[in-house]
């Protein structure tokens, strides 16, 4: 069943928003359908495919022209609704997932610490046994959807290895604290998770103990190949200002558009935008066709990145001043693609994790992870 529409009733962010606003904004996508895509219908999803799921993140991109809607929006699917349904018993599906592909609840994983970016191997929050249950103790940082979130899949050591847990809100000796939020992609919230002896009961435990290396990899597979979905519908309007720009604005007695070293750069800005496209299809036929991820991913992500960037770059090149206004879209996705750059794990990442899968470069030991998750 394909259920690709048209996103309606949420206007393009127009600058910072609060807290208040970015959870509307979030539950008025969720009420349109956009996280139920490539997700079973008895736990409330579409039960169609990621190319469905593609394009509609494509439109919202459009709709919203809000990097932070976007990255809150991938954050919550890749980090807390897939790891769930991939990992989690019968029981934590039934009592999770309705209400998280509802939008009910706002979900998210917690992976990055203070001390630990890339390297997952050295995070140092952990987890011991306690008579039948667990008590948590550490710090994470740079968290998406925090401290806005109900829940969260949060990886720690237990026993030397990386094992995962859900924690709520409001587990007592858990606490989310809006501390290390970024100036960038401002339409979601990041923060900071504090874990001071945090007990939690046997069913919190998500998969097997000492699992949590693989789960990441897997959650960090799918961000990766998708997160740019939504951000190509942005690139997308980005493409049709500077052309409406170049065609409006006069240089030398003809249209900028006229001048090689602009008509040039729009040329680039296509090219990428078509690249990134033929990526993330790429991804979405792997997944429903049941193939492995891992080396299209990394490679989406790379470009996409790269691509987001440049292209923001050329937008406020070709636009001048009005490019730099205060609060103009165009500028400020400029550091949003910066920061694109870093989260879901930084270019150098990827390009690690590519030569490891081509059997050069360093190992990959589990460890390719965002600065920003």
């Amino acid at each position: 069943m394909n259920k690709t529409h048209h996103i309606s009733d949420l206007t393009p962010n127009a600058g910072p928003t609060d807290e208040t606003q970015i959870l509307a904004r979030f539950r008025a996508v969720a009420d349109q359908g956009v996280l139920r895509h490539a997700l079973p219908q008895r736990f409330g999803g579409f039960e169609d495919d990621f190319a469905a799921l593609v394009k509609t993140h494509r439109r919202l991109g459009e709709a919203s022209r809000d990097p932070g809607l976007l990255l809150m929006v991938n954050a919550h699917l890749w980090g807390s609704i897939f790891p769930i349904l991939l990992y989690g018993n019968d029981r934590q599906r039934e009592t999770f997932l309705p209400k998280l592909i509802s939008g009910q609840w706002l979900g998210g994983h917690a992976i990055t610490e203070p001390g630990c970016g890339s390297d997952v191997q050295a995070m140092t929050c952990r987890a011991e046994q306690a008579g039948e249950g667990f008590v948590l103790t550490g710090e994470k940082r740079y968290i998406t959807n925090v401290p806005l979130a109900d829940w969260l899949v949060v990886y720690t050591k237990l026993d030397g290895k990386i094992t995962a847990f859900l924690v709520s809100l409001e587990d007592q000796g858990c606490t989310f604290s809006n501390e290390g939020s970024l100036n960038a992609c401002r339409g979601s919230a990041t923060g900071s998770v504090r874990l001071e002896n945090c007990r939690l009961d046997a069913d919190r435990l998500l998969g097997k103990a000492g699992a949590g290396t693989q789960m990441i990899q897997k959650a960090l597979e799918y961000e990766r190949a998708f997160v740019f979905a939504g951000i190509a519908g942005i690139m997308e309007w980005q493409l049709n200002e500077v052309v409406r720009h170049s065609r409006e604005r006069r240089s030398g007695g003809v249209h900028l558009g006229r001048h090689q070293a602009i008509s040039h750069r729009i040329a680039d800005m296509k090219l990428r935008l078509d690249t990134i496209d033929l990526w993330l299809n790429e991804c979405a036929r792997l997944c429903d066709a049941g193939q492995r991820l891992t080396l299209a991913s990394a490679q989406t992500k790379l470009y996409a990145a790269e691509a987001f960037l440049q292209s923001s770059l050329d937008a406020v090149q070709i636009m001048g001043a009005s490019g730099l206004e205060s609060g103009g879209a165009v500028a400020e996705l400029v550091q949003d693609a910066l920061a694109g750059r870093l989260f879901s794990g930084s270019s150098e990442v990827q390009k690690n994790l590519i030569a490891a899968l081509l059997g050069t470069g360093d190992a990959y030991r589990g460890n390719a992870q965002a600065n920003q998750s």
